[in-house]
């Protein structure tokens, strides 16, 4: 079910990722995947605009088709009963995430486990609250918090804990003991967590996804924001979800002024809601295509870079590599110079964090293979 689409076709879909580097450069940045669209969504969307659906959406809350159908992809892939109502659009995860700090978050500083996604180190202070960081040491095996310099953070006055799981950049899913252990630090100090699970449909083989609420005496004090965008390679359509599991929550969310939750589109509705009903056997087959590319990945690695260190890739299509074996401080931007091959640098995940890349790897097996090629040539030039 899954189509790799050609060099060409890309330039034209992927604006970004594709269409703004250099003819000559192979993209494996941003978190966008060269495959078609999943034909589920593509019909959503060629019917509603062909019935004109380019207008406002409704703004009468959560539940709905949108609610209906993200209970159902919750209930059959993670086990989890949500209740419709309780899930609220919103028009990205960064902006979710962004009104629930907001909302519902202390006046108190906010923990960030880091490397973070880059945009979440902005979206903290716009909220008028501290950010505070919490490092994953390079050298750590996974990406497990250090609960007692969690615990030490809570207790010194932060009030939030915004948690990335599974986790952007470093591929690691939270068992439910590590999430039970989480929770215990939070509610000791009366805390909220902000859990951003994005990533959710992309666990990989071998582990499975827990989502926070699903996690005992978390209602009161979490809401999850996701979104069907990285899954369904659909992130331009503008819709995601924040999902509670208190009424009480659900309420102060609501009645908030919708000039504090930007508006979504009516068109990414649509589409979450096909891919979420509609999307079971595409999505099967992405999960399949990218553990094959993990795979390959380990083995290209061996081959041509035997001194980088992967992270264990356990969701995600986009491993994390330390290459300072190589003695670059900036292995991205030789990798560019060089190879022309265009990766994500570490230090935009952590400042400082030398020697370190973020890889794409939903590609086709072909581009994968030469971008580790150019990849290995420029580090040893």
């Amino acid at each position: 079910m899954l189509r790799d689409l050609t060099d060409d076709e890309l330039r034209r879909a992927l604006i970004l990722k594709w269409g703004a580097v250099d003819p000559d450069v192979l993209p494996s940045w941003v978190a966008e995947m060269d495959y078609a669209t999943a034909p589920s969504v593509a019909d959503a969307i060629r019917r509603a605009v062909d019935e004109g659906v380019l207008g406002y959406p409704t703004f009468d809350g959560g539940g709905g088709a949108l609610g209906e159908a993200y209970a159902g992809f919750a209930q059959r892939h993670y086990g989890q009963v949500v209740d419709p109502e309780q899930v609220l659009p919103t028009v990205d995860v960064t902006a979710g995430v962004r009104v629930a700090i907001d909302v519902l978050s202390d006046a108190a500083p906010v923990v960030l486990p880091t490397p973070a996604y880059h945009p979440q180190f902005g979206v903290i202070p716009i909220t008028g609250r501290e950010l505070w960081e919490l490092p994953v040491p390079p050298d750590a095996a996974t990406g497990m918090l250090d609960l007692d310099r969690l615990d030490d953070l809570f207790a010194r006055g932060a009030r939030t804990l915004l948690l990335t799981q599974p986790h952007n950049p470093l591929g690691h899913v939270y068992s439910r003991a590590e999430l039970e252990g989480i929770r215990d630090v939070v509610v000791r100090h009366g805390g909220r967590v902000v859990s951003d699970e994005i990533h959710a449909p992309l666990v990989l083989p071998g582990t499975e996804h827990v989502p926070y609420l699903s996690v005992p005496d978390t209602a009161d004090h979490a809401v999850a924001v996701l979104a069907a965008s990285k899954a369904f390679n659909i992130a331009g359509l503008r819709c995601a979800q924040i999902v509670t599991d208190d009424p009480t929550t659900r309420d102060r969310l609501l009645d908030v002024p919708m000039a504090r939750n930007d508006s979504w589109s009516p068109l990414g509705q649509i589409a979450a809601v096909a891919a979420y009903a509609e999307g079971d056997d595409w999505l099967a087959s992405l999960v399949t295509r990218l553990d094959e590319l993990r795979t390959l990945l380990g083995v290209l690695l061996a081959e041509h870079l035997p001194e980088a260190r992967m992270r264990p890739l356990m969701a995600t299509y986009l491993p994390w590599l330390d290459l300072r074996a190589y003695g670059h401080d900036d292995p991205a931007g030789v990798a560019l110079e060089k190879g022309r091959v265009q990766l994500e640098p570490g230090d935009r995940y952590q400042a400082g964090l030398l020697g370190h890349v973020r890889l794409n790897l939903a590609t086709s097996p072909e581009r994968l293979t030469e971008i580790v090629r150019r990849l290995a040539t420029s580090l040893a030039g």
